[in-house]
């Protein structure tokens, strides 16, 4: 293991303990952290990651197992959901590891994160908001469709990966002022 994959690695378990405290804050750190690779891969020179999918899925299970630490405590559908959707994505995460296909991370979206995200903010906000069937299904299939659409910009089109951190903002910034 290369210094630099050390680094990373506690950096990205630094931020995901916050969500242990503060389920919906702690979120937000812990995927902002996560992100933060596209950073810190340039800031740092301390002999690279290597594989960098392999080690981003080793090191997403860290906040991962935060999130499920905290969704294990919820009741419900809410529960039920965030249980069964951390599997789904262990089974991808499995068949991942076994290809090193990206496509495989298309077809086992990380659904789990962007559930827990939005369960977090409706017990924050809207905690008197219940969760009828017909509520369920709407919210999963909005999650699933902003899910699908992240990885496929990361994997299906890789669009990150021709990019900087720099560079990435900077096009994020011309896209904004652009429309202003």
């Amino acid at each position: 293991m290369m210094l630099e994959q050390v680094v990373i690695g506690l950096i990205r378990l630094a931020g995901s303990l916050p969500v242990l405290r503060w389920a919906f804050a702690g979120a937000l750190i812990a995927i902002a952290v996560d992100f933060s690779d596209l950073f810190l891969r340039e800031a740092l020179d301390l002999g690279g990651l290597g594989n960098y999918q392999a080690f981003d899925k080793w090191a997403d299970l860290v906040y991962m197992l935060t999130f499920l630490w905290v969704a294990i405590k919820w009741d419900g559908p809410d529960r039920t959901i965030a249980i069964a959707l951390f599997a789904f994505r262990m089974i991808g995460f499995t068949a991942f590891e076994v290809t090193q296909a990206r496509p495989v991370l298309l077809a086992f979206p990380n659904v789990f994160e962007f559930w827990f995200v939005f369960v977090a903010i409706r017990k924050h906000y809207w905690p008197r908001y219940t969760m009828t069937l017909e509520r369920i299904v709407r919210w999963f299939v909005i999650v699933l469709i902003l899910k699908l659409g992240q990885e496929w910009v990361l994997h299906g089109g890789q669009y990150l990966d021709s990019f900087t951190f720099f560079e990435a903002v900077g096009a994020v910034w011309d896209f904004v002022i652009f429309w202003v």
